[in-house]
């Protein structure tokens, strides 16, 4: 289908540094808080120090959050709270400040790049280095048609490598990724039915805006009809993304792999990187390794994907707008423990007694020492 290889990626991802995660831990045991008390914070600590593999951990200077955008043909059918082939207008509410992203964002002091694959919009009402990857004009209704072709696929797939690349070379060292997308939540419950091998009902969740129960139902059948497009092509990974995938998807399995290609360590926002991260494991099983999970929105196709990967959120608030907001609010505790990690002072070493010192003073007899002890006199 591609002259692009997938199984290369098992090849050149390594996991992060055992070795140093080991000095990480036992750096821990010496520092003056007992190991444990800080929960989550240590295995925090101890992962990042070895996906950096350094130690002490380095503060993360240059974090980022990476949008991938794109309208899906899906939508169409009202299943998603939001008209069809709106995104772009999210996009724009993003890049303008007015997205809960784009203020948490500002507060956190975290630029945010959204890279559009397939908006169903005009590309001059973006900015140029918003639109210049972008595959096609919305991706396909994935119940009927492919999302993509063979060569958009693979285009898009190679437009997330490049973006991993870029940030890479720029000195991003964490990633916020999450989507901006109308109809993006369906396809990615596709992708997770068929990869956990489940029925459509199982992973249908009811989107950032909370469809009411027929828009609910309008989704299950969706996924319902892709996912019978989707079986055939289990095997082959980029095939699979271009029949139920879309543009943006596809691009967000290609940073992903990047990325842990790159060493660059990345937070899952909600239930579409999550179903990218699926497929991205099935490509190369190390790469969740370099993941971590930020959060439960409550989607049931996320929660799916995660136990799959054995990925534990760090936070459940219940946040389903989408955007990377919830992976967003993950970061200050991945700094967090990154500063108590490389910040907490050691405890003091202790000046041990020779053991002949220790024994006389609990037996109460005095030191025996190189001359002959004095008698008492009364």
């Amino acid at each position: 289908m591609s002259s692009l290889n997938l199984d290369d990626f098992s090849d050149l991802i390594e996991r992060p540094d055992g070795g140093v995660r080991r000095d990480a831990e036992a750096r821990r045991e010496r520092q003056i808080v007992p190991p444990g008390s800080l929960g989550r914070l240590d295995e925090l600590g101890e992962w990042l120090a070895a996906a950096q593999s350094a130690v002490p951990v380095r503060p993360i200077g240059q974090p980022r959050v990476v949008l991938f955008a794109g309208d899906h043909g899906v939508a169409e059918l009202g299943v998603s709270a939001r008209p069809a082939g709106s995104a772009g207008q999210l996009v724009r509410d993003v890049l303008e400040g007015g997205r809960p992203v784009s203020v948490l964002a500002r507060r956190l002091g975290v630029p945010v790049r959204v890279v559009d694959l397939a908006l169903d919009c005009d590309p001059e009402t973006l900015p140029d280095e918003v639109v210049r990857h972008r595959v096609r004009r919305g991706s396909g209704r994935i119940d009927i048609e492919d999302a993509l072709t063979p060569e958009e696929a693979e285009a898009a797939f190679r437009a997330g490598m490049a973006v991993a690349d870029e940030e890479a070379d720029s000195g991003t060292d964490l990633v916020v990724l999450g989507d901006v997308s109308v109809g993006g939540t369906t396809p990615a419950g596709v992708l997770v039915a068929a990869l956990c091998g489940t029925d459509a009902s199982v992973v249908t969740g009811r989107g950032g805006l909370a469809i009411d129960d027929l828009a609910w139902m309008r989704k299950c059948a969706a996924i319902r009809d892709a996912l019978r497009r989707a079986r055939p092509v289990l095997g082959e990974q980029l095939q699979l993304l271009a029949t139920v995938g879309g543009a943006d998807l596809t691009a967000m399995t290609g940073f992903l792999l990047q990325s842990a290609v790159r060493k660059t360590p990345v937070i899952l926002d909600g239930v579409v990187a999550a179903a990218c991260a699926l497929v991205a494991q099935r490509i190369a099983f190390r790469a969740p390794d370099w993941w971590l999970a930020a959060h439960d929105s409550g989607e049931p196709g996320q929660a799916k994907a995660l136990d799959r990967m054995a990925l534990e959120p760090l936070l459940a608030h219940g946040v389903t707008v989408g955007e990377g907001a919830g992976a967003l609010l993950a970061l200050p505790l991945v700094q967090a423990a990154a500063a108590l990690a490389a910040e907490l002072p050691e405890k003091p070493e202790e000046t041990e007694k020779p053991e002949e010192s220790a024994a006389a003073e609990v037996s109460g007899e005095p030191e025996v020492s190189g001359e002959p002890a004095k008698e008492e006199t009364e």
